[in-house]
């Protein structure tokens, strides 16, 4: 079936029954991933304070030009006031930026998204690793990145397997690259990325926001694993080339953009398909 995300409206003071029940069960795969790589629940309630404390006062405040109060923080989050003042004096941990740990997809994004870099089926072509020819991985490093000399770019990108160099000195793109990698601060920036806009745009639609953002899933159950295996090679080819075309689409708004004084907006689209026995996915919608 097909089901749209709608919105809701919680009675004030009180969180409905129904988002209680949506956390637990948002919950349970995060903890398994917390508790497989160390994290454990004293680093986690650390974690959650100090975000309720900064989500007040960055987005609850009485007035824009007035901060929030300790006592206003610990009302709205139940946070004690020691927490409130130490997280208020403390710096914030360093949160990974979208640098080195996307170097990967901007490279792929900027392949894909170029027509002279491609055939006439929308297939990466070889590139040249040098050269005189606009369209070589040096110009294209070089556009991507002014701070990393392209042969550094290029031996990280092998490194990761997003690329592979020939005899005739030719670059090949990886297109299964497109994902993320199997580089672990790869892989943990994208888990943080995909989550947090995917949760944002269905707070945003639960919130009862006025245009609600796409959001929408496919989910059967009484599948066999057969059935699976089809709809989940199904799901890769189609959604491969939804990326790849919306690629493609932004690619050419950005460079249109570049001489826009409002051109100050991010966007992400993501695709993912997911399976597991249905006893599993009952014990998590109801333990």
């Amino acid at each position: 079936m097909i089901e749209p995300v709608e919105s809701s409206h919680p009675t004030p003071g009180q969180p409905p029954p129904a988002l209680l029940a949506a956390v637990q069960r948002i919950m349970r795969p995060l903890v398994r991933g917390f508790i497989r790589f160390g994290l454990t629940f004293p680093v986690l309630s650390d974690i959650l304070k100090r975000t309720y404390v900064q989500i007040v006062q960055e987005e609850f405040r009485i007035s824009p030009d007035k901060p929030a109060s300790d006592s206003r923080i610990t009302l709205l989050t139940r946070v004690h006031r020691k927490d409130v003042r130490k997280f208020r004096i403390e710096d914030a941990p360093p949160s990974l930026r979208l640098g080195d740990a996307s170097l990967t997809a901007q490279i792929i994004a900027g392949w894909l998204g170029d027509k002279a870099r491609l055939d006439r089926q929308g297939k990466p072509l070889a590139l040249p690793r040098v050269g005189d020819d606009p369209n070589s991985f040096e110009a294209l490093a070089l556009t991507t990145s002014k701070d990393m000399h392209p042969r550094a770019i290029l031996d990280e990108l092998l490194r990761t397997g997003a690329v592979t160099l020939d005899a005739q000195d030719q670059v090949h793109l990886n297109t299964n690259a497109f994902l993320p990698g199997k580089d672990f601060e790869q892989l943990a920036f994208y888990y943080g990325l995909g989550l947090h806009d995917h949760i944002a745009a269905s707070t945003y639609n639960l919130s009862g926001g006025p245009v609600p953002f796409l959001d929408r899933c496919v989910h059967y159950s009484g599948l066999s694993q057969q059935s699976v295996k089809i709809l989940q090679q199904s799901s890769h080819e189609l959604g491969m080339q939804t990326l790849l075309a919306l690629n493609s689409k932004a690619k050419q708004l950005e460079a249109q953009d570049q001489t826009n004084a409002n051109a100050d907006q991010r966007m992400t689209f993501g695709v993912y398909f997911y399976h597991a026995p249905d006893e599993e996915t009952e014990r998590d919608a109801n333990d």
